[in-house]
């Protein structure tokens, strides 16, 4: 395939000289006369761990060559990757100035091109999600046979290039289904399947990934300066933490939800922060993590407050599913505001039975949220019956799915991550 890849820094240079491995024609596009000069010398414009001497192999092939010339580069292209940088604004935003630029090149090369085939405009530069629809599809509306997908890359500096031979992750969004395909191909020969998805999501997976690196960081971190004072040794704690692939590194915890609660996190977390403020040991990111579930939790009430229905039944008491443990369950504390604000509510739980809650657990009911118990209905028809308005707080299974499907009612399905109400047929089973 013909491809022009424009800006040849980290990302753009080793993109346009991988693809030129995988046997792509390829013409690399930068206002750096010197970058140009670079490439055509077969010299990498910067150091790199393996470009130097695969941009001599490429380019003595002749497939890959690089221009300062937009048309030049346009002239035969399939597919045109945009990598230009998006540098930070002062007051943090995204700085898309080169990015206009490059599309608007591109749309005037365009506009006057006598060419019949499709071309593919595809981002590769970070940029926050709405990037694509609100600015570079208008910039191309006069160049009508372009069509714009978002091709997020994964490339880590200093093993850039062994990052693209071997991907960990390949993703690809757009609404026209044949231009995320081409763009996909482009890919055809690595060990990774491309993972096709909207426009949006490419552009916000690229900002998730890069989040969860920091955090990551952050958190190593701060274990390791909570550690160091209490005389354990960091690196085995994290050591061993990865150890366990079933909850610590693996998909465990890592989709949207509702609030977390029950009986440990909102304990532990605080215990810790305590012992590390005795210590005089700063640790934000952890000080804030009750803090965010906290705001989570405001955001689900809100949702719930501002539903326009007489009666709320709501699915799901305890701290999460397949357990009747409702202490510190971030449902009991929305309840709590939803009938402060007169609301009126039932709830149905298939798990909890008030006459075989014992322990601490039925202390706590007693005590602290008696009138709650009240509010219990013994099945999901017996709600269903009531209600104007459903609010999925856990996730439910099957059979529950089922149900709430038949029943018709509007949902507002919290356990999702995402709360907008929905028609019932739209509940998932892992909702």
């Amino acid at each position: 395939m013909d491809v022009a890849v424009f800006g040849l820094g980290y990302v753009g240079c080793v993109t346009a000289a991988c693809l030129a491995e995988l046997g792509h024609r390829v013409v690399g596009v930068d206002r750096d006369v010197r970058k140009i000069q670079s490439i055509s010398e077969r010299r990498a414009p910067f150091f790199e761990p393996g470009l130097e001497e695969l941009v001599q192999r490429v380019v003595h092939s002749g497939r890959l060559r690089a221009t300062v010339s937009t048309a030049q580069a346009l002239a035969e292209a399939d597919v045109a990757l945009i990598c230009v940088g998006t540098p930070s604004e002062r007051n943090g935003n995204l700085g898309l100035e080169q990015l206009r630029r490059v599309v608007q090149e591109i749309a005037v090369v365009e506009a006057q091109s006598s060419r019949s085939r499709l071309l593919v405009l595809a981002i590769r530069s970070t940029v926050f999600p709405g990037t694509c629809e609100d600015v570079v599809i208008p910039a191309l509306a006069a160049s009508s046979g372009i069509r714009v997908v978002c091709n997020p890359e994964f490339l880590r500096e200093g093993c850039a290039v062994s990052d693209f031979r071997e991907p960990s992750l390949i993703v690809v969004g757009g609404a026209d289904a044949k231009a995320v395909h081409q763009v996909a191909s482009l890919y055809r020969g690595l060990d990774a399947t491309p993972v096709l998805v909207s426009l949006r999501t490419a552009e916000m997976i690229k900002y998730a990934c890069n989040a969860f690196h920091a955090v990551k960081i952050s958190f190593a971190n701060e274990i390791g300066a909570l550690s160091a004072p209490l005389g354990v040794d960091p690196a085995e704690v994290m050591r061993t933490l990865c150890q366990d692939l079933r909850l610590n590194i693996s998909p465990a915890y890592l989709r949207p939800g509702f609030a977390f609660g029950g009986s440990c996190l909102p304990k532990d977390l605080r215990a810790l922060n305590y012992r590390a403020s005795r210590l005089d040991v700063k640790l934000p990111l952890l000080e804030s993590v009750l803090v965010s579930n906290r705001e989570h939790l405001n955001r689900a009430i809100h949702e719930a407050l501002e539903l326009d229905a007489d009666r709320l039944g709501v699915i799901g008491l305890a701290f999460k599913e397949n357990t009747d443990d409702l202490r510190e369950s971030p449902v009991v504390t929305m309840l709590e505001y939803l009938i402060g604000k007169g609301r009126s509510v039932r709830v149905y739980d298939p798990h909890i039975t008030m006459d075989q809650i014992y322990g601490s657990n039925r202390d706590y009911v007693l005590n602290a949220i008696p009138h709650i118990g009240r509010l219990l209905t013994g099945s999901f028809q017996e709600l269903s019956d009531w209600a104007t308005h459903l609010i999925v707080a856990q996730n439910v299974g099957d059979e529950l799915v089922r149900q709430i499907r038949a029943s018709g009612l509007p949902v507002l399905d919290l356990a999702s991550g995402q709360s907008r109400p929905k028609e019932a047929s739209q509940v998932a089973v892992d909702c």
